[in-house]
């Protein structure tokens, strides 16, 4: 069953805890971004962890193999249930934060985290990438750097919700596909260009629906995470 991931998109510590015991348990996991992590620091993760939650830490990692094997390294030491590398990165980057991760893991008698890689950001479109120098399609582009990821087995990508379903046919069932970019239909789109509704990502096969605003910013945001897993789950 998918799993609704709630973003703390947050500049002070104190609101994002105050936002995981209020959806706590209705909402298992949780995505700690690189402004909270930042501003925070790493105790973060455990005090969000003591509050019976799992962490998806969204550093996106992107520089050469040994500093991301030895960062993986740490961050699977903290606890992190799923942390994210940038695709992009290439063959060796990726190889070594597999590494990195399991050896922290194994270090700290701590399961092994998700690793995923981030394939094209959900702001990105046609355009964006052809600035970029990227002549592939958005589409064409995800499944390019999905399948590396797959080659070098990492447990799935960061992806939009409208590649979900073609990923989900092309690289099987086991592949773990993060989605960002959910909005409900009622949302404004701010800086998101490659959405899809919550229903229709779980229809597409995505494992995890990464949410912010339209959860954060809600007059009652319990209300709105529940409406969101009600639908994701077709009893809306």
């Amino acid at each position: 069953m998918a799993q609704l991931c709630v973003a703390l998109d947050f500049a002070a510590k104190e609101d994002a805890l105050a936002l995981v015991k209020l959806l706590s348990p209705d909402v298992r996991w949780f995505k700690v971004g690189m402004e909270l992590f930042d501003l925070a620091g790493p105790g973060i993760i455990s005090e969000i962890r003591n509050l019976g939650a799992q962490i998806f830490l969204d550093l996106k990692l992107h520089d050469i193999p040994r500093t991301v094997e030895r960062t993986a390294a740490v961050l699977a030491k903290l606890g992190a249930g799923m942390f994210n590398v940038h695709a992009s990165g290439g063959r060796a980057m990726l190889s070594a934060a597999k590494r990195g991760a399991a050896r922290g893991a194994r270090e700290a008698h701590l399961p092994a985290p998700h690793l995923v890689g981030v394939t094209v950001l959900t702001s990105l479109d046609q355009e964006a990438l052809s600035e970029l120098g990227v002549d592939s399609t958005p589409q064409a582009q995800v499944l390019r750097l999905a399948a590396l990821c797959d080659q070098e087995g990492l447990d799935g990508v960061v992806c939009s919700p409208l590649e979900a379903g073609y990923l989900r046919e092309k690289l099987g069932k086991k592949f773990l596909l993060v989605t960002p970019g959910i909005r409900p239909a009622e949302s404004a789109l701010e800086d998101q260009r490659r959405i899809a509704t919550p229903g229709a990502a779980v229809r597409s096969g995505a494992d995890f629906l990464v949410v912010g605003r339209p959860i954060a910013r809600a007059g009652d945001p319990r209300a709105a995470a529940l409406e969101i897993l009600a639908e994701m789950r077709g009893k809306a």
